[in-house]
């Protein structure tokens, strides 16, 4: 998921980052207000590990993110037995 997914998508997001990162604080998430680069900076802080690490940690939970919000889509759209016509 690049930056600017990340952030059309962190409505949907900021509950599983709750849930990943259970030292952040709501307030830490408000602040956050989407940004991929606040988020690894964050998880840097609170956790006292390496940017890189932090990045890598960022990049798989985005990306196992990205893959439940499209099963999540995929899955309404199929609902009833209905599809959606491109």
């Amino acid at each position: 998921m690049n930056s600017d997914q990340f952030e059309g998508k962190w409505k949907q997001l900021k509950g599983s980052v709750k849930q990943r990162w259970g030292k952040f604080t709501d307030d830490d998430i408000t602040k956050l207000s989407g940004k991929k680069d606040e988020l690894i900076g964050k998880i840097q802080e609170r956790y006292g590990i390496t940017r890189e690490q932090a990045q890598k940690e960022a990049d798989e939970w985005a990306q196992a993110s990205a893959s439940e919000i499209k099963h999540e889509h995929h899955d309404m759209a199929h609902a009833g037995g209905t599809t959606r016509k491109p």
